[in-house]
């Protein structure tokens, strides 16, 4: 896999109070990924770019919220979400990452 489709895999990390909370209880991290993106397309482009060993990787998609903005109904975009459990021992540096 080329740099290329790695980075269009891993869109982002998402950082929040609920992700950071699993960063130090169980070692998971999530990420914004591609809508097309397979399980083992996301373990290879992590391990690849970030050097680390990844134990298990689960997936969930997003829906989108309906908004509205000086009376236009409109809706934000779906999107997936990726929750990345890593090896023990081993970490990743998500604030300063270039993904």
């Amino acid at each position: 896999m080329n740099d290329a489709k790695l980075y269009e895999v891993i869109r982002a990390p998402r950082v929040s109070e609920k992700t950071a909370r699993l960063q130090e209880l169980s070692n998971q991290y999530a990420f914004e990924v591609s809508t097309v993106a397979t399980k083992a397309d996301i373990k290879a482009a992590i391990e690849k770019l970030f050097d680390v060993k990844v134990e298990a990787v689960n997936v969930v998609n997003v829906k989108g919220k309906n908004k509205s903005f000086r009376q236009r109904q409109g809706s934000r975009g779906d999107w997936r979400k990726a929750y990345v459990k890593l090896a023990d021992g081993q970490s990743i540096d998500v604030m300063n990452a270039k993904v």
